[in-house]
């Protein structure tokens, strides 16, 4: 089933229950994932895009929760941690450390690198591997502390 039925089978049991979060963080992921159809003109939806728009939402509710948190908003910023909860059900299952640790120790062997500059090679890598596995900048960090 793709992720626009997911989600859509998922708005309505958020309406069934009443959970307005869950209702207002599923919403504006089907928001965004019609966007991307009419701005590809009907076109299908790849997994990979779909990954995409869900990763970008989790970043900017999470760079929202800490702007909140800042703020002394603690009433805004638990909204969206909650929103965050919500939209990472949808995602696929995350690495831990250990595991990603292991993939980025692969991935600088392929790509032959051995200092911090020849980052761009690994992080290119990386990031077509563990698109939805990981967040940037977990892959990021980790890059950066196996070629220091």
């Amino acid at each position: 089933m793709s992720l626009e039925n997911t989600i859509s089978e998922a708005i309505k049991t958020a309406m069934r229950t009443k959970d307005k979060v869950a209702l207002d963080a599923l919403r504006a992921v089907k928001s965004q994932i019609l966007l991307l159809k009419t701005e590809a003109r009907d076109a299908e939806v790849s997994a990979e895009q779909e990954i995409a728009i869900l990763q970008r939402m989790i970043k900017q509710r999470k760079d929202s929760y800490d702007q909140f948190t800042a703020q002394n908003r603690s009433d805004l910023a638990e909204v969206e941690a909650a929103q965050s909860k919500v939209i990472e059900q949808y995602l696929p299952q995350q690495l831990s450390p250990e595991e990603l640790e292991a993939e980025m120790k692969n991935i600088i062997s392929e790509t032959g690198a051995e200092s911090a500059k020849d980052l761009g090679k690994v992080m290119g890598m990386a990031g077509k591997k563990l698109a939805g596995k990981s967040d940037g900048k977990s892959i990021s960090d980790m890059a950066k502390k196996l070629l220091s």
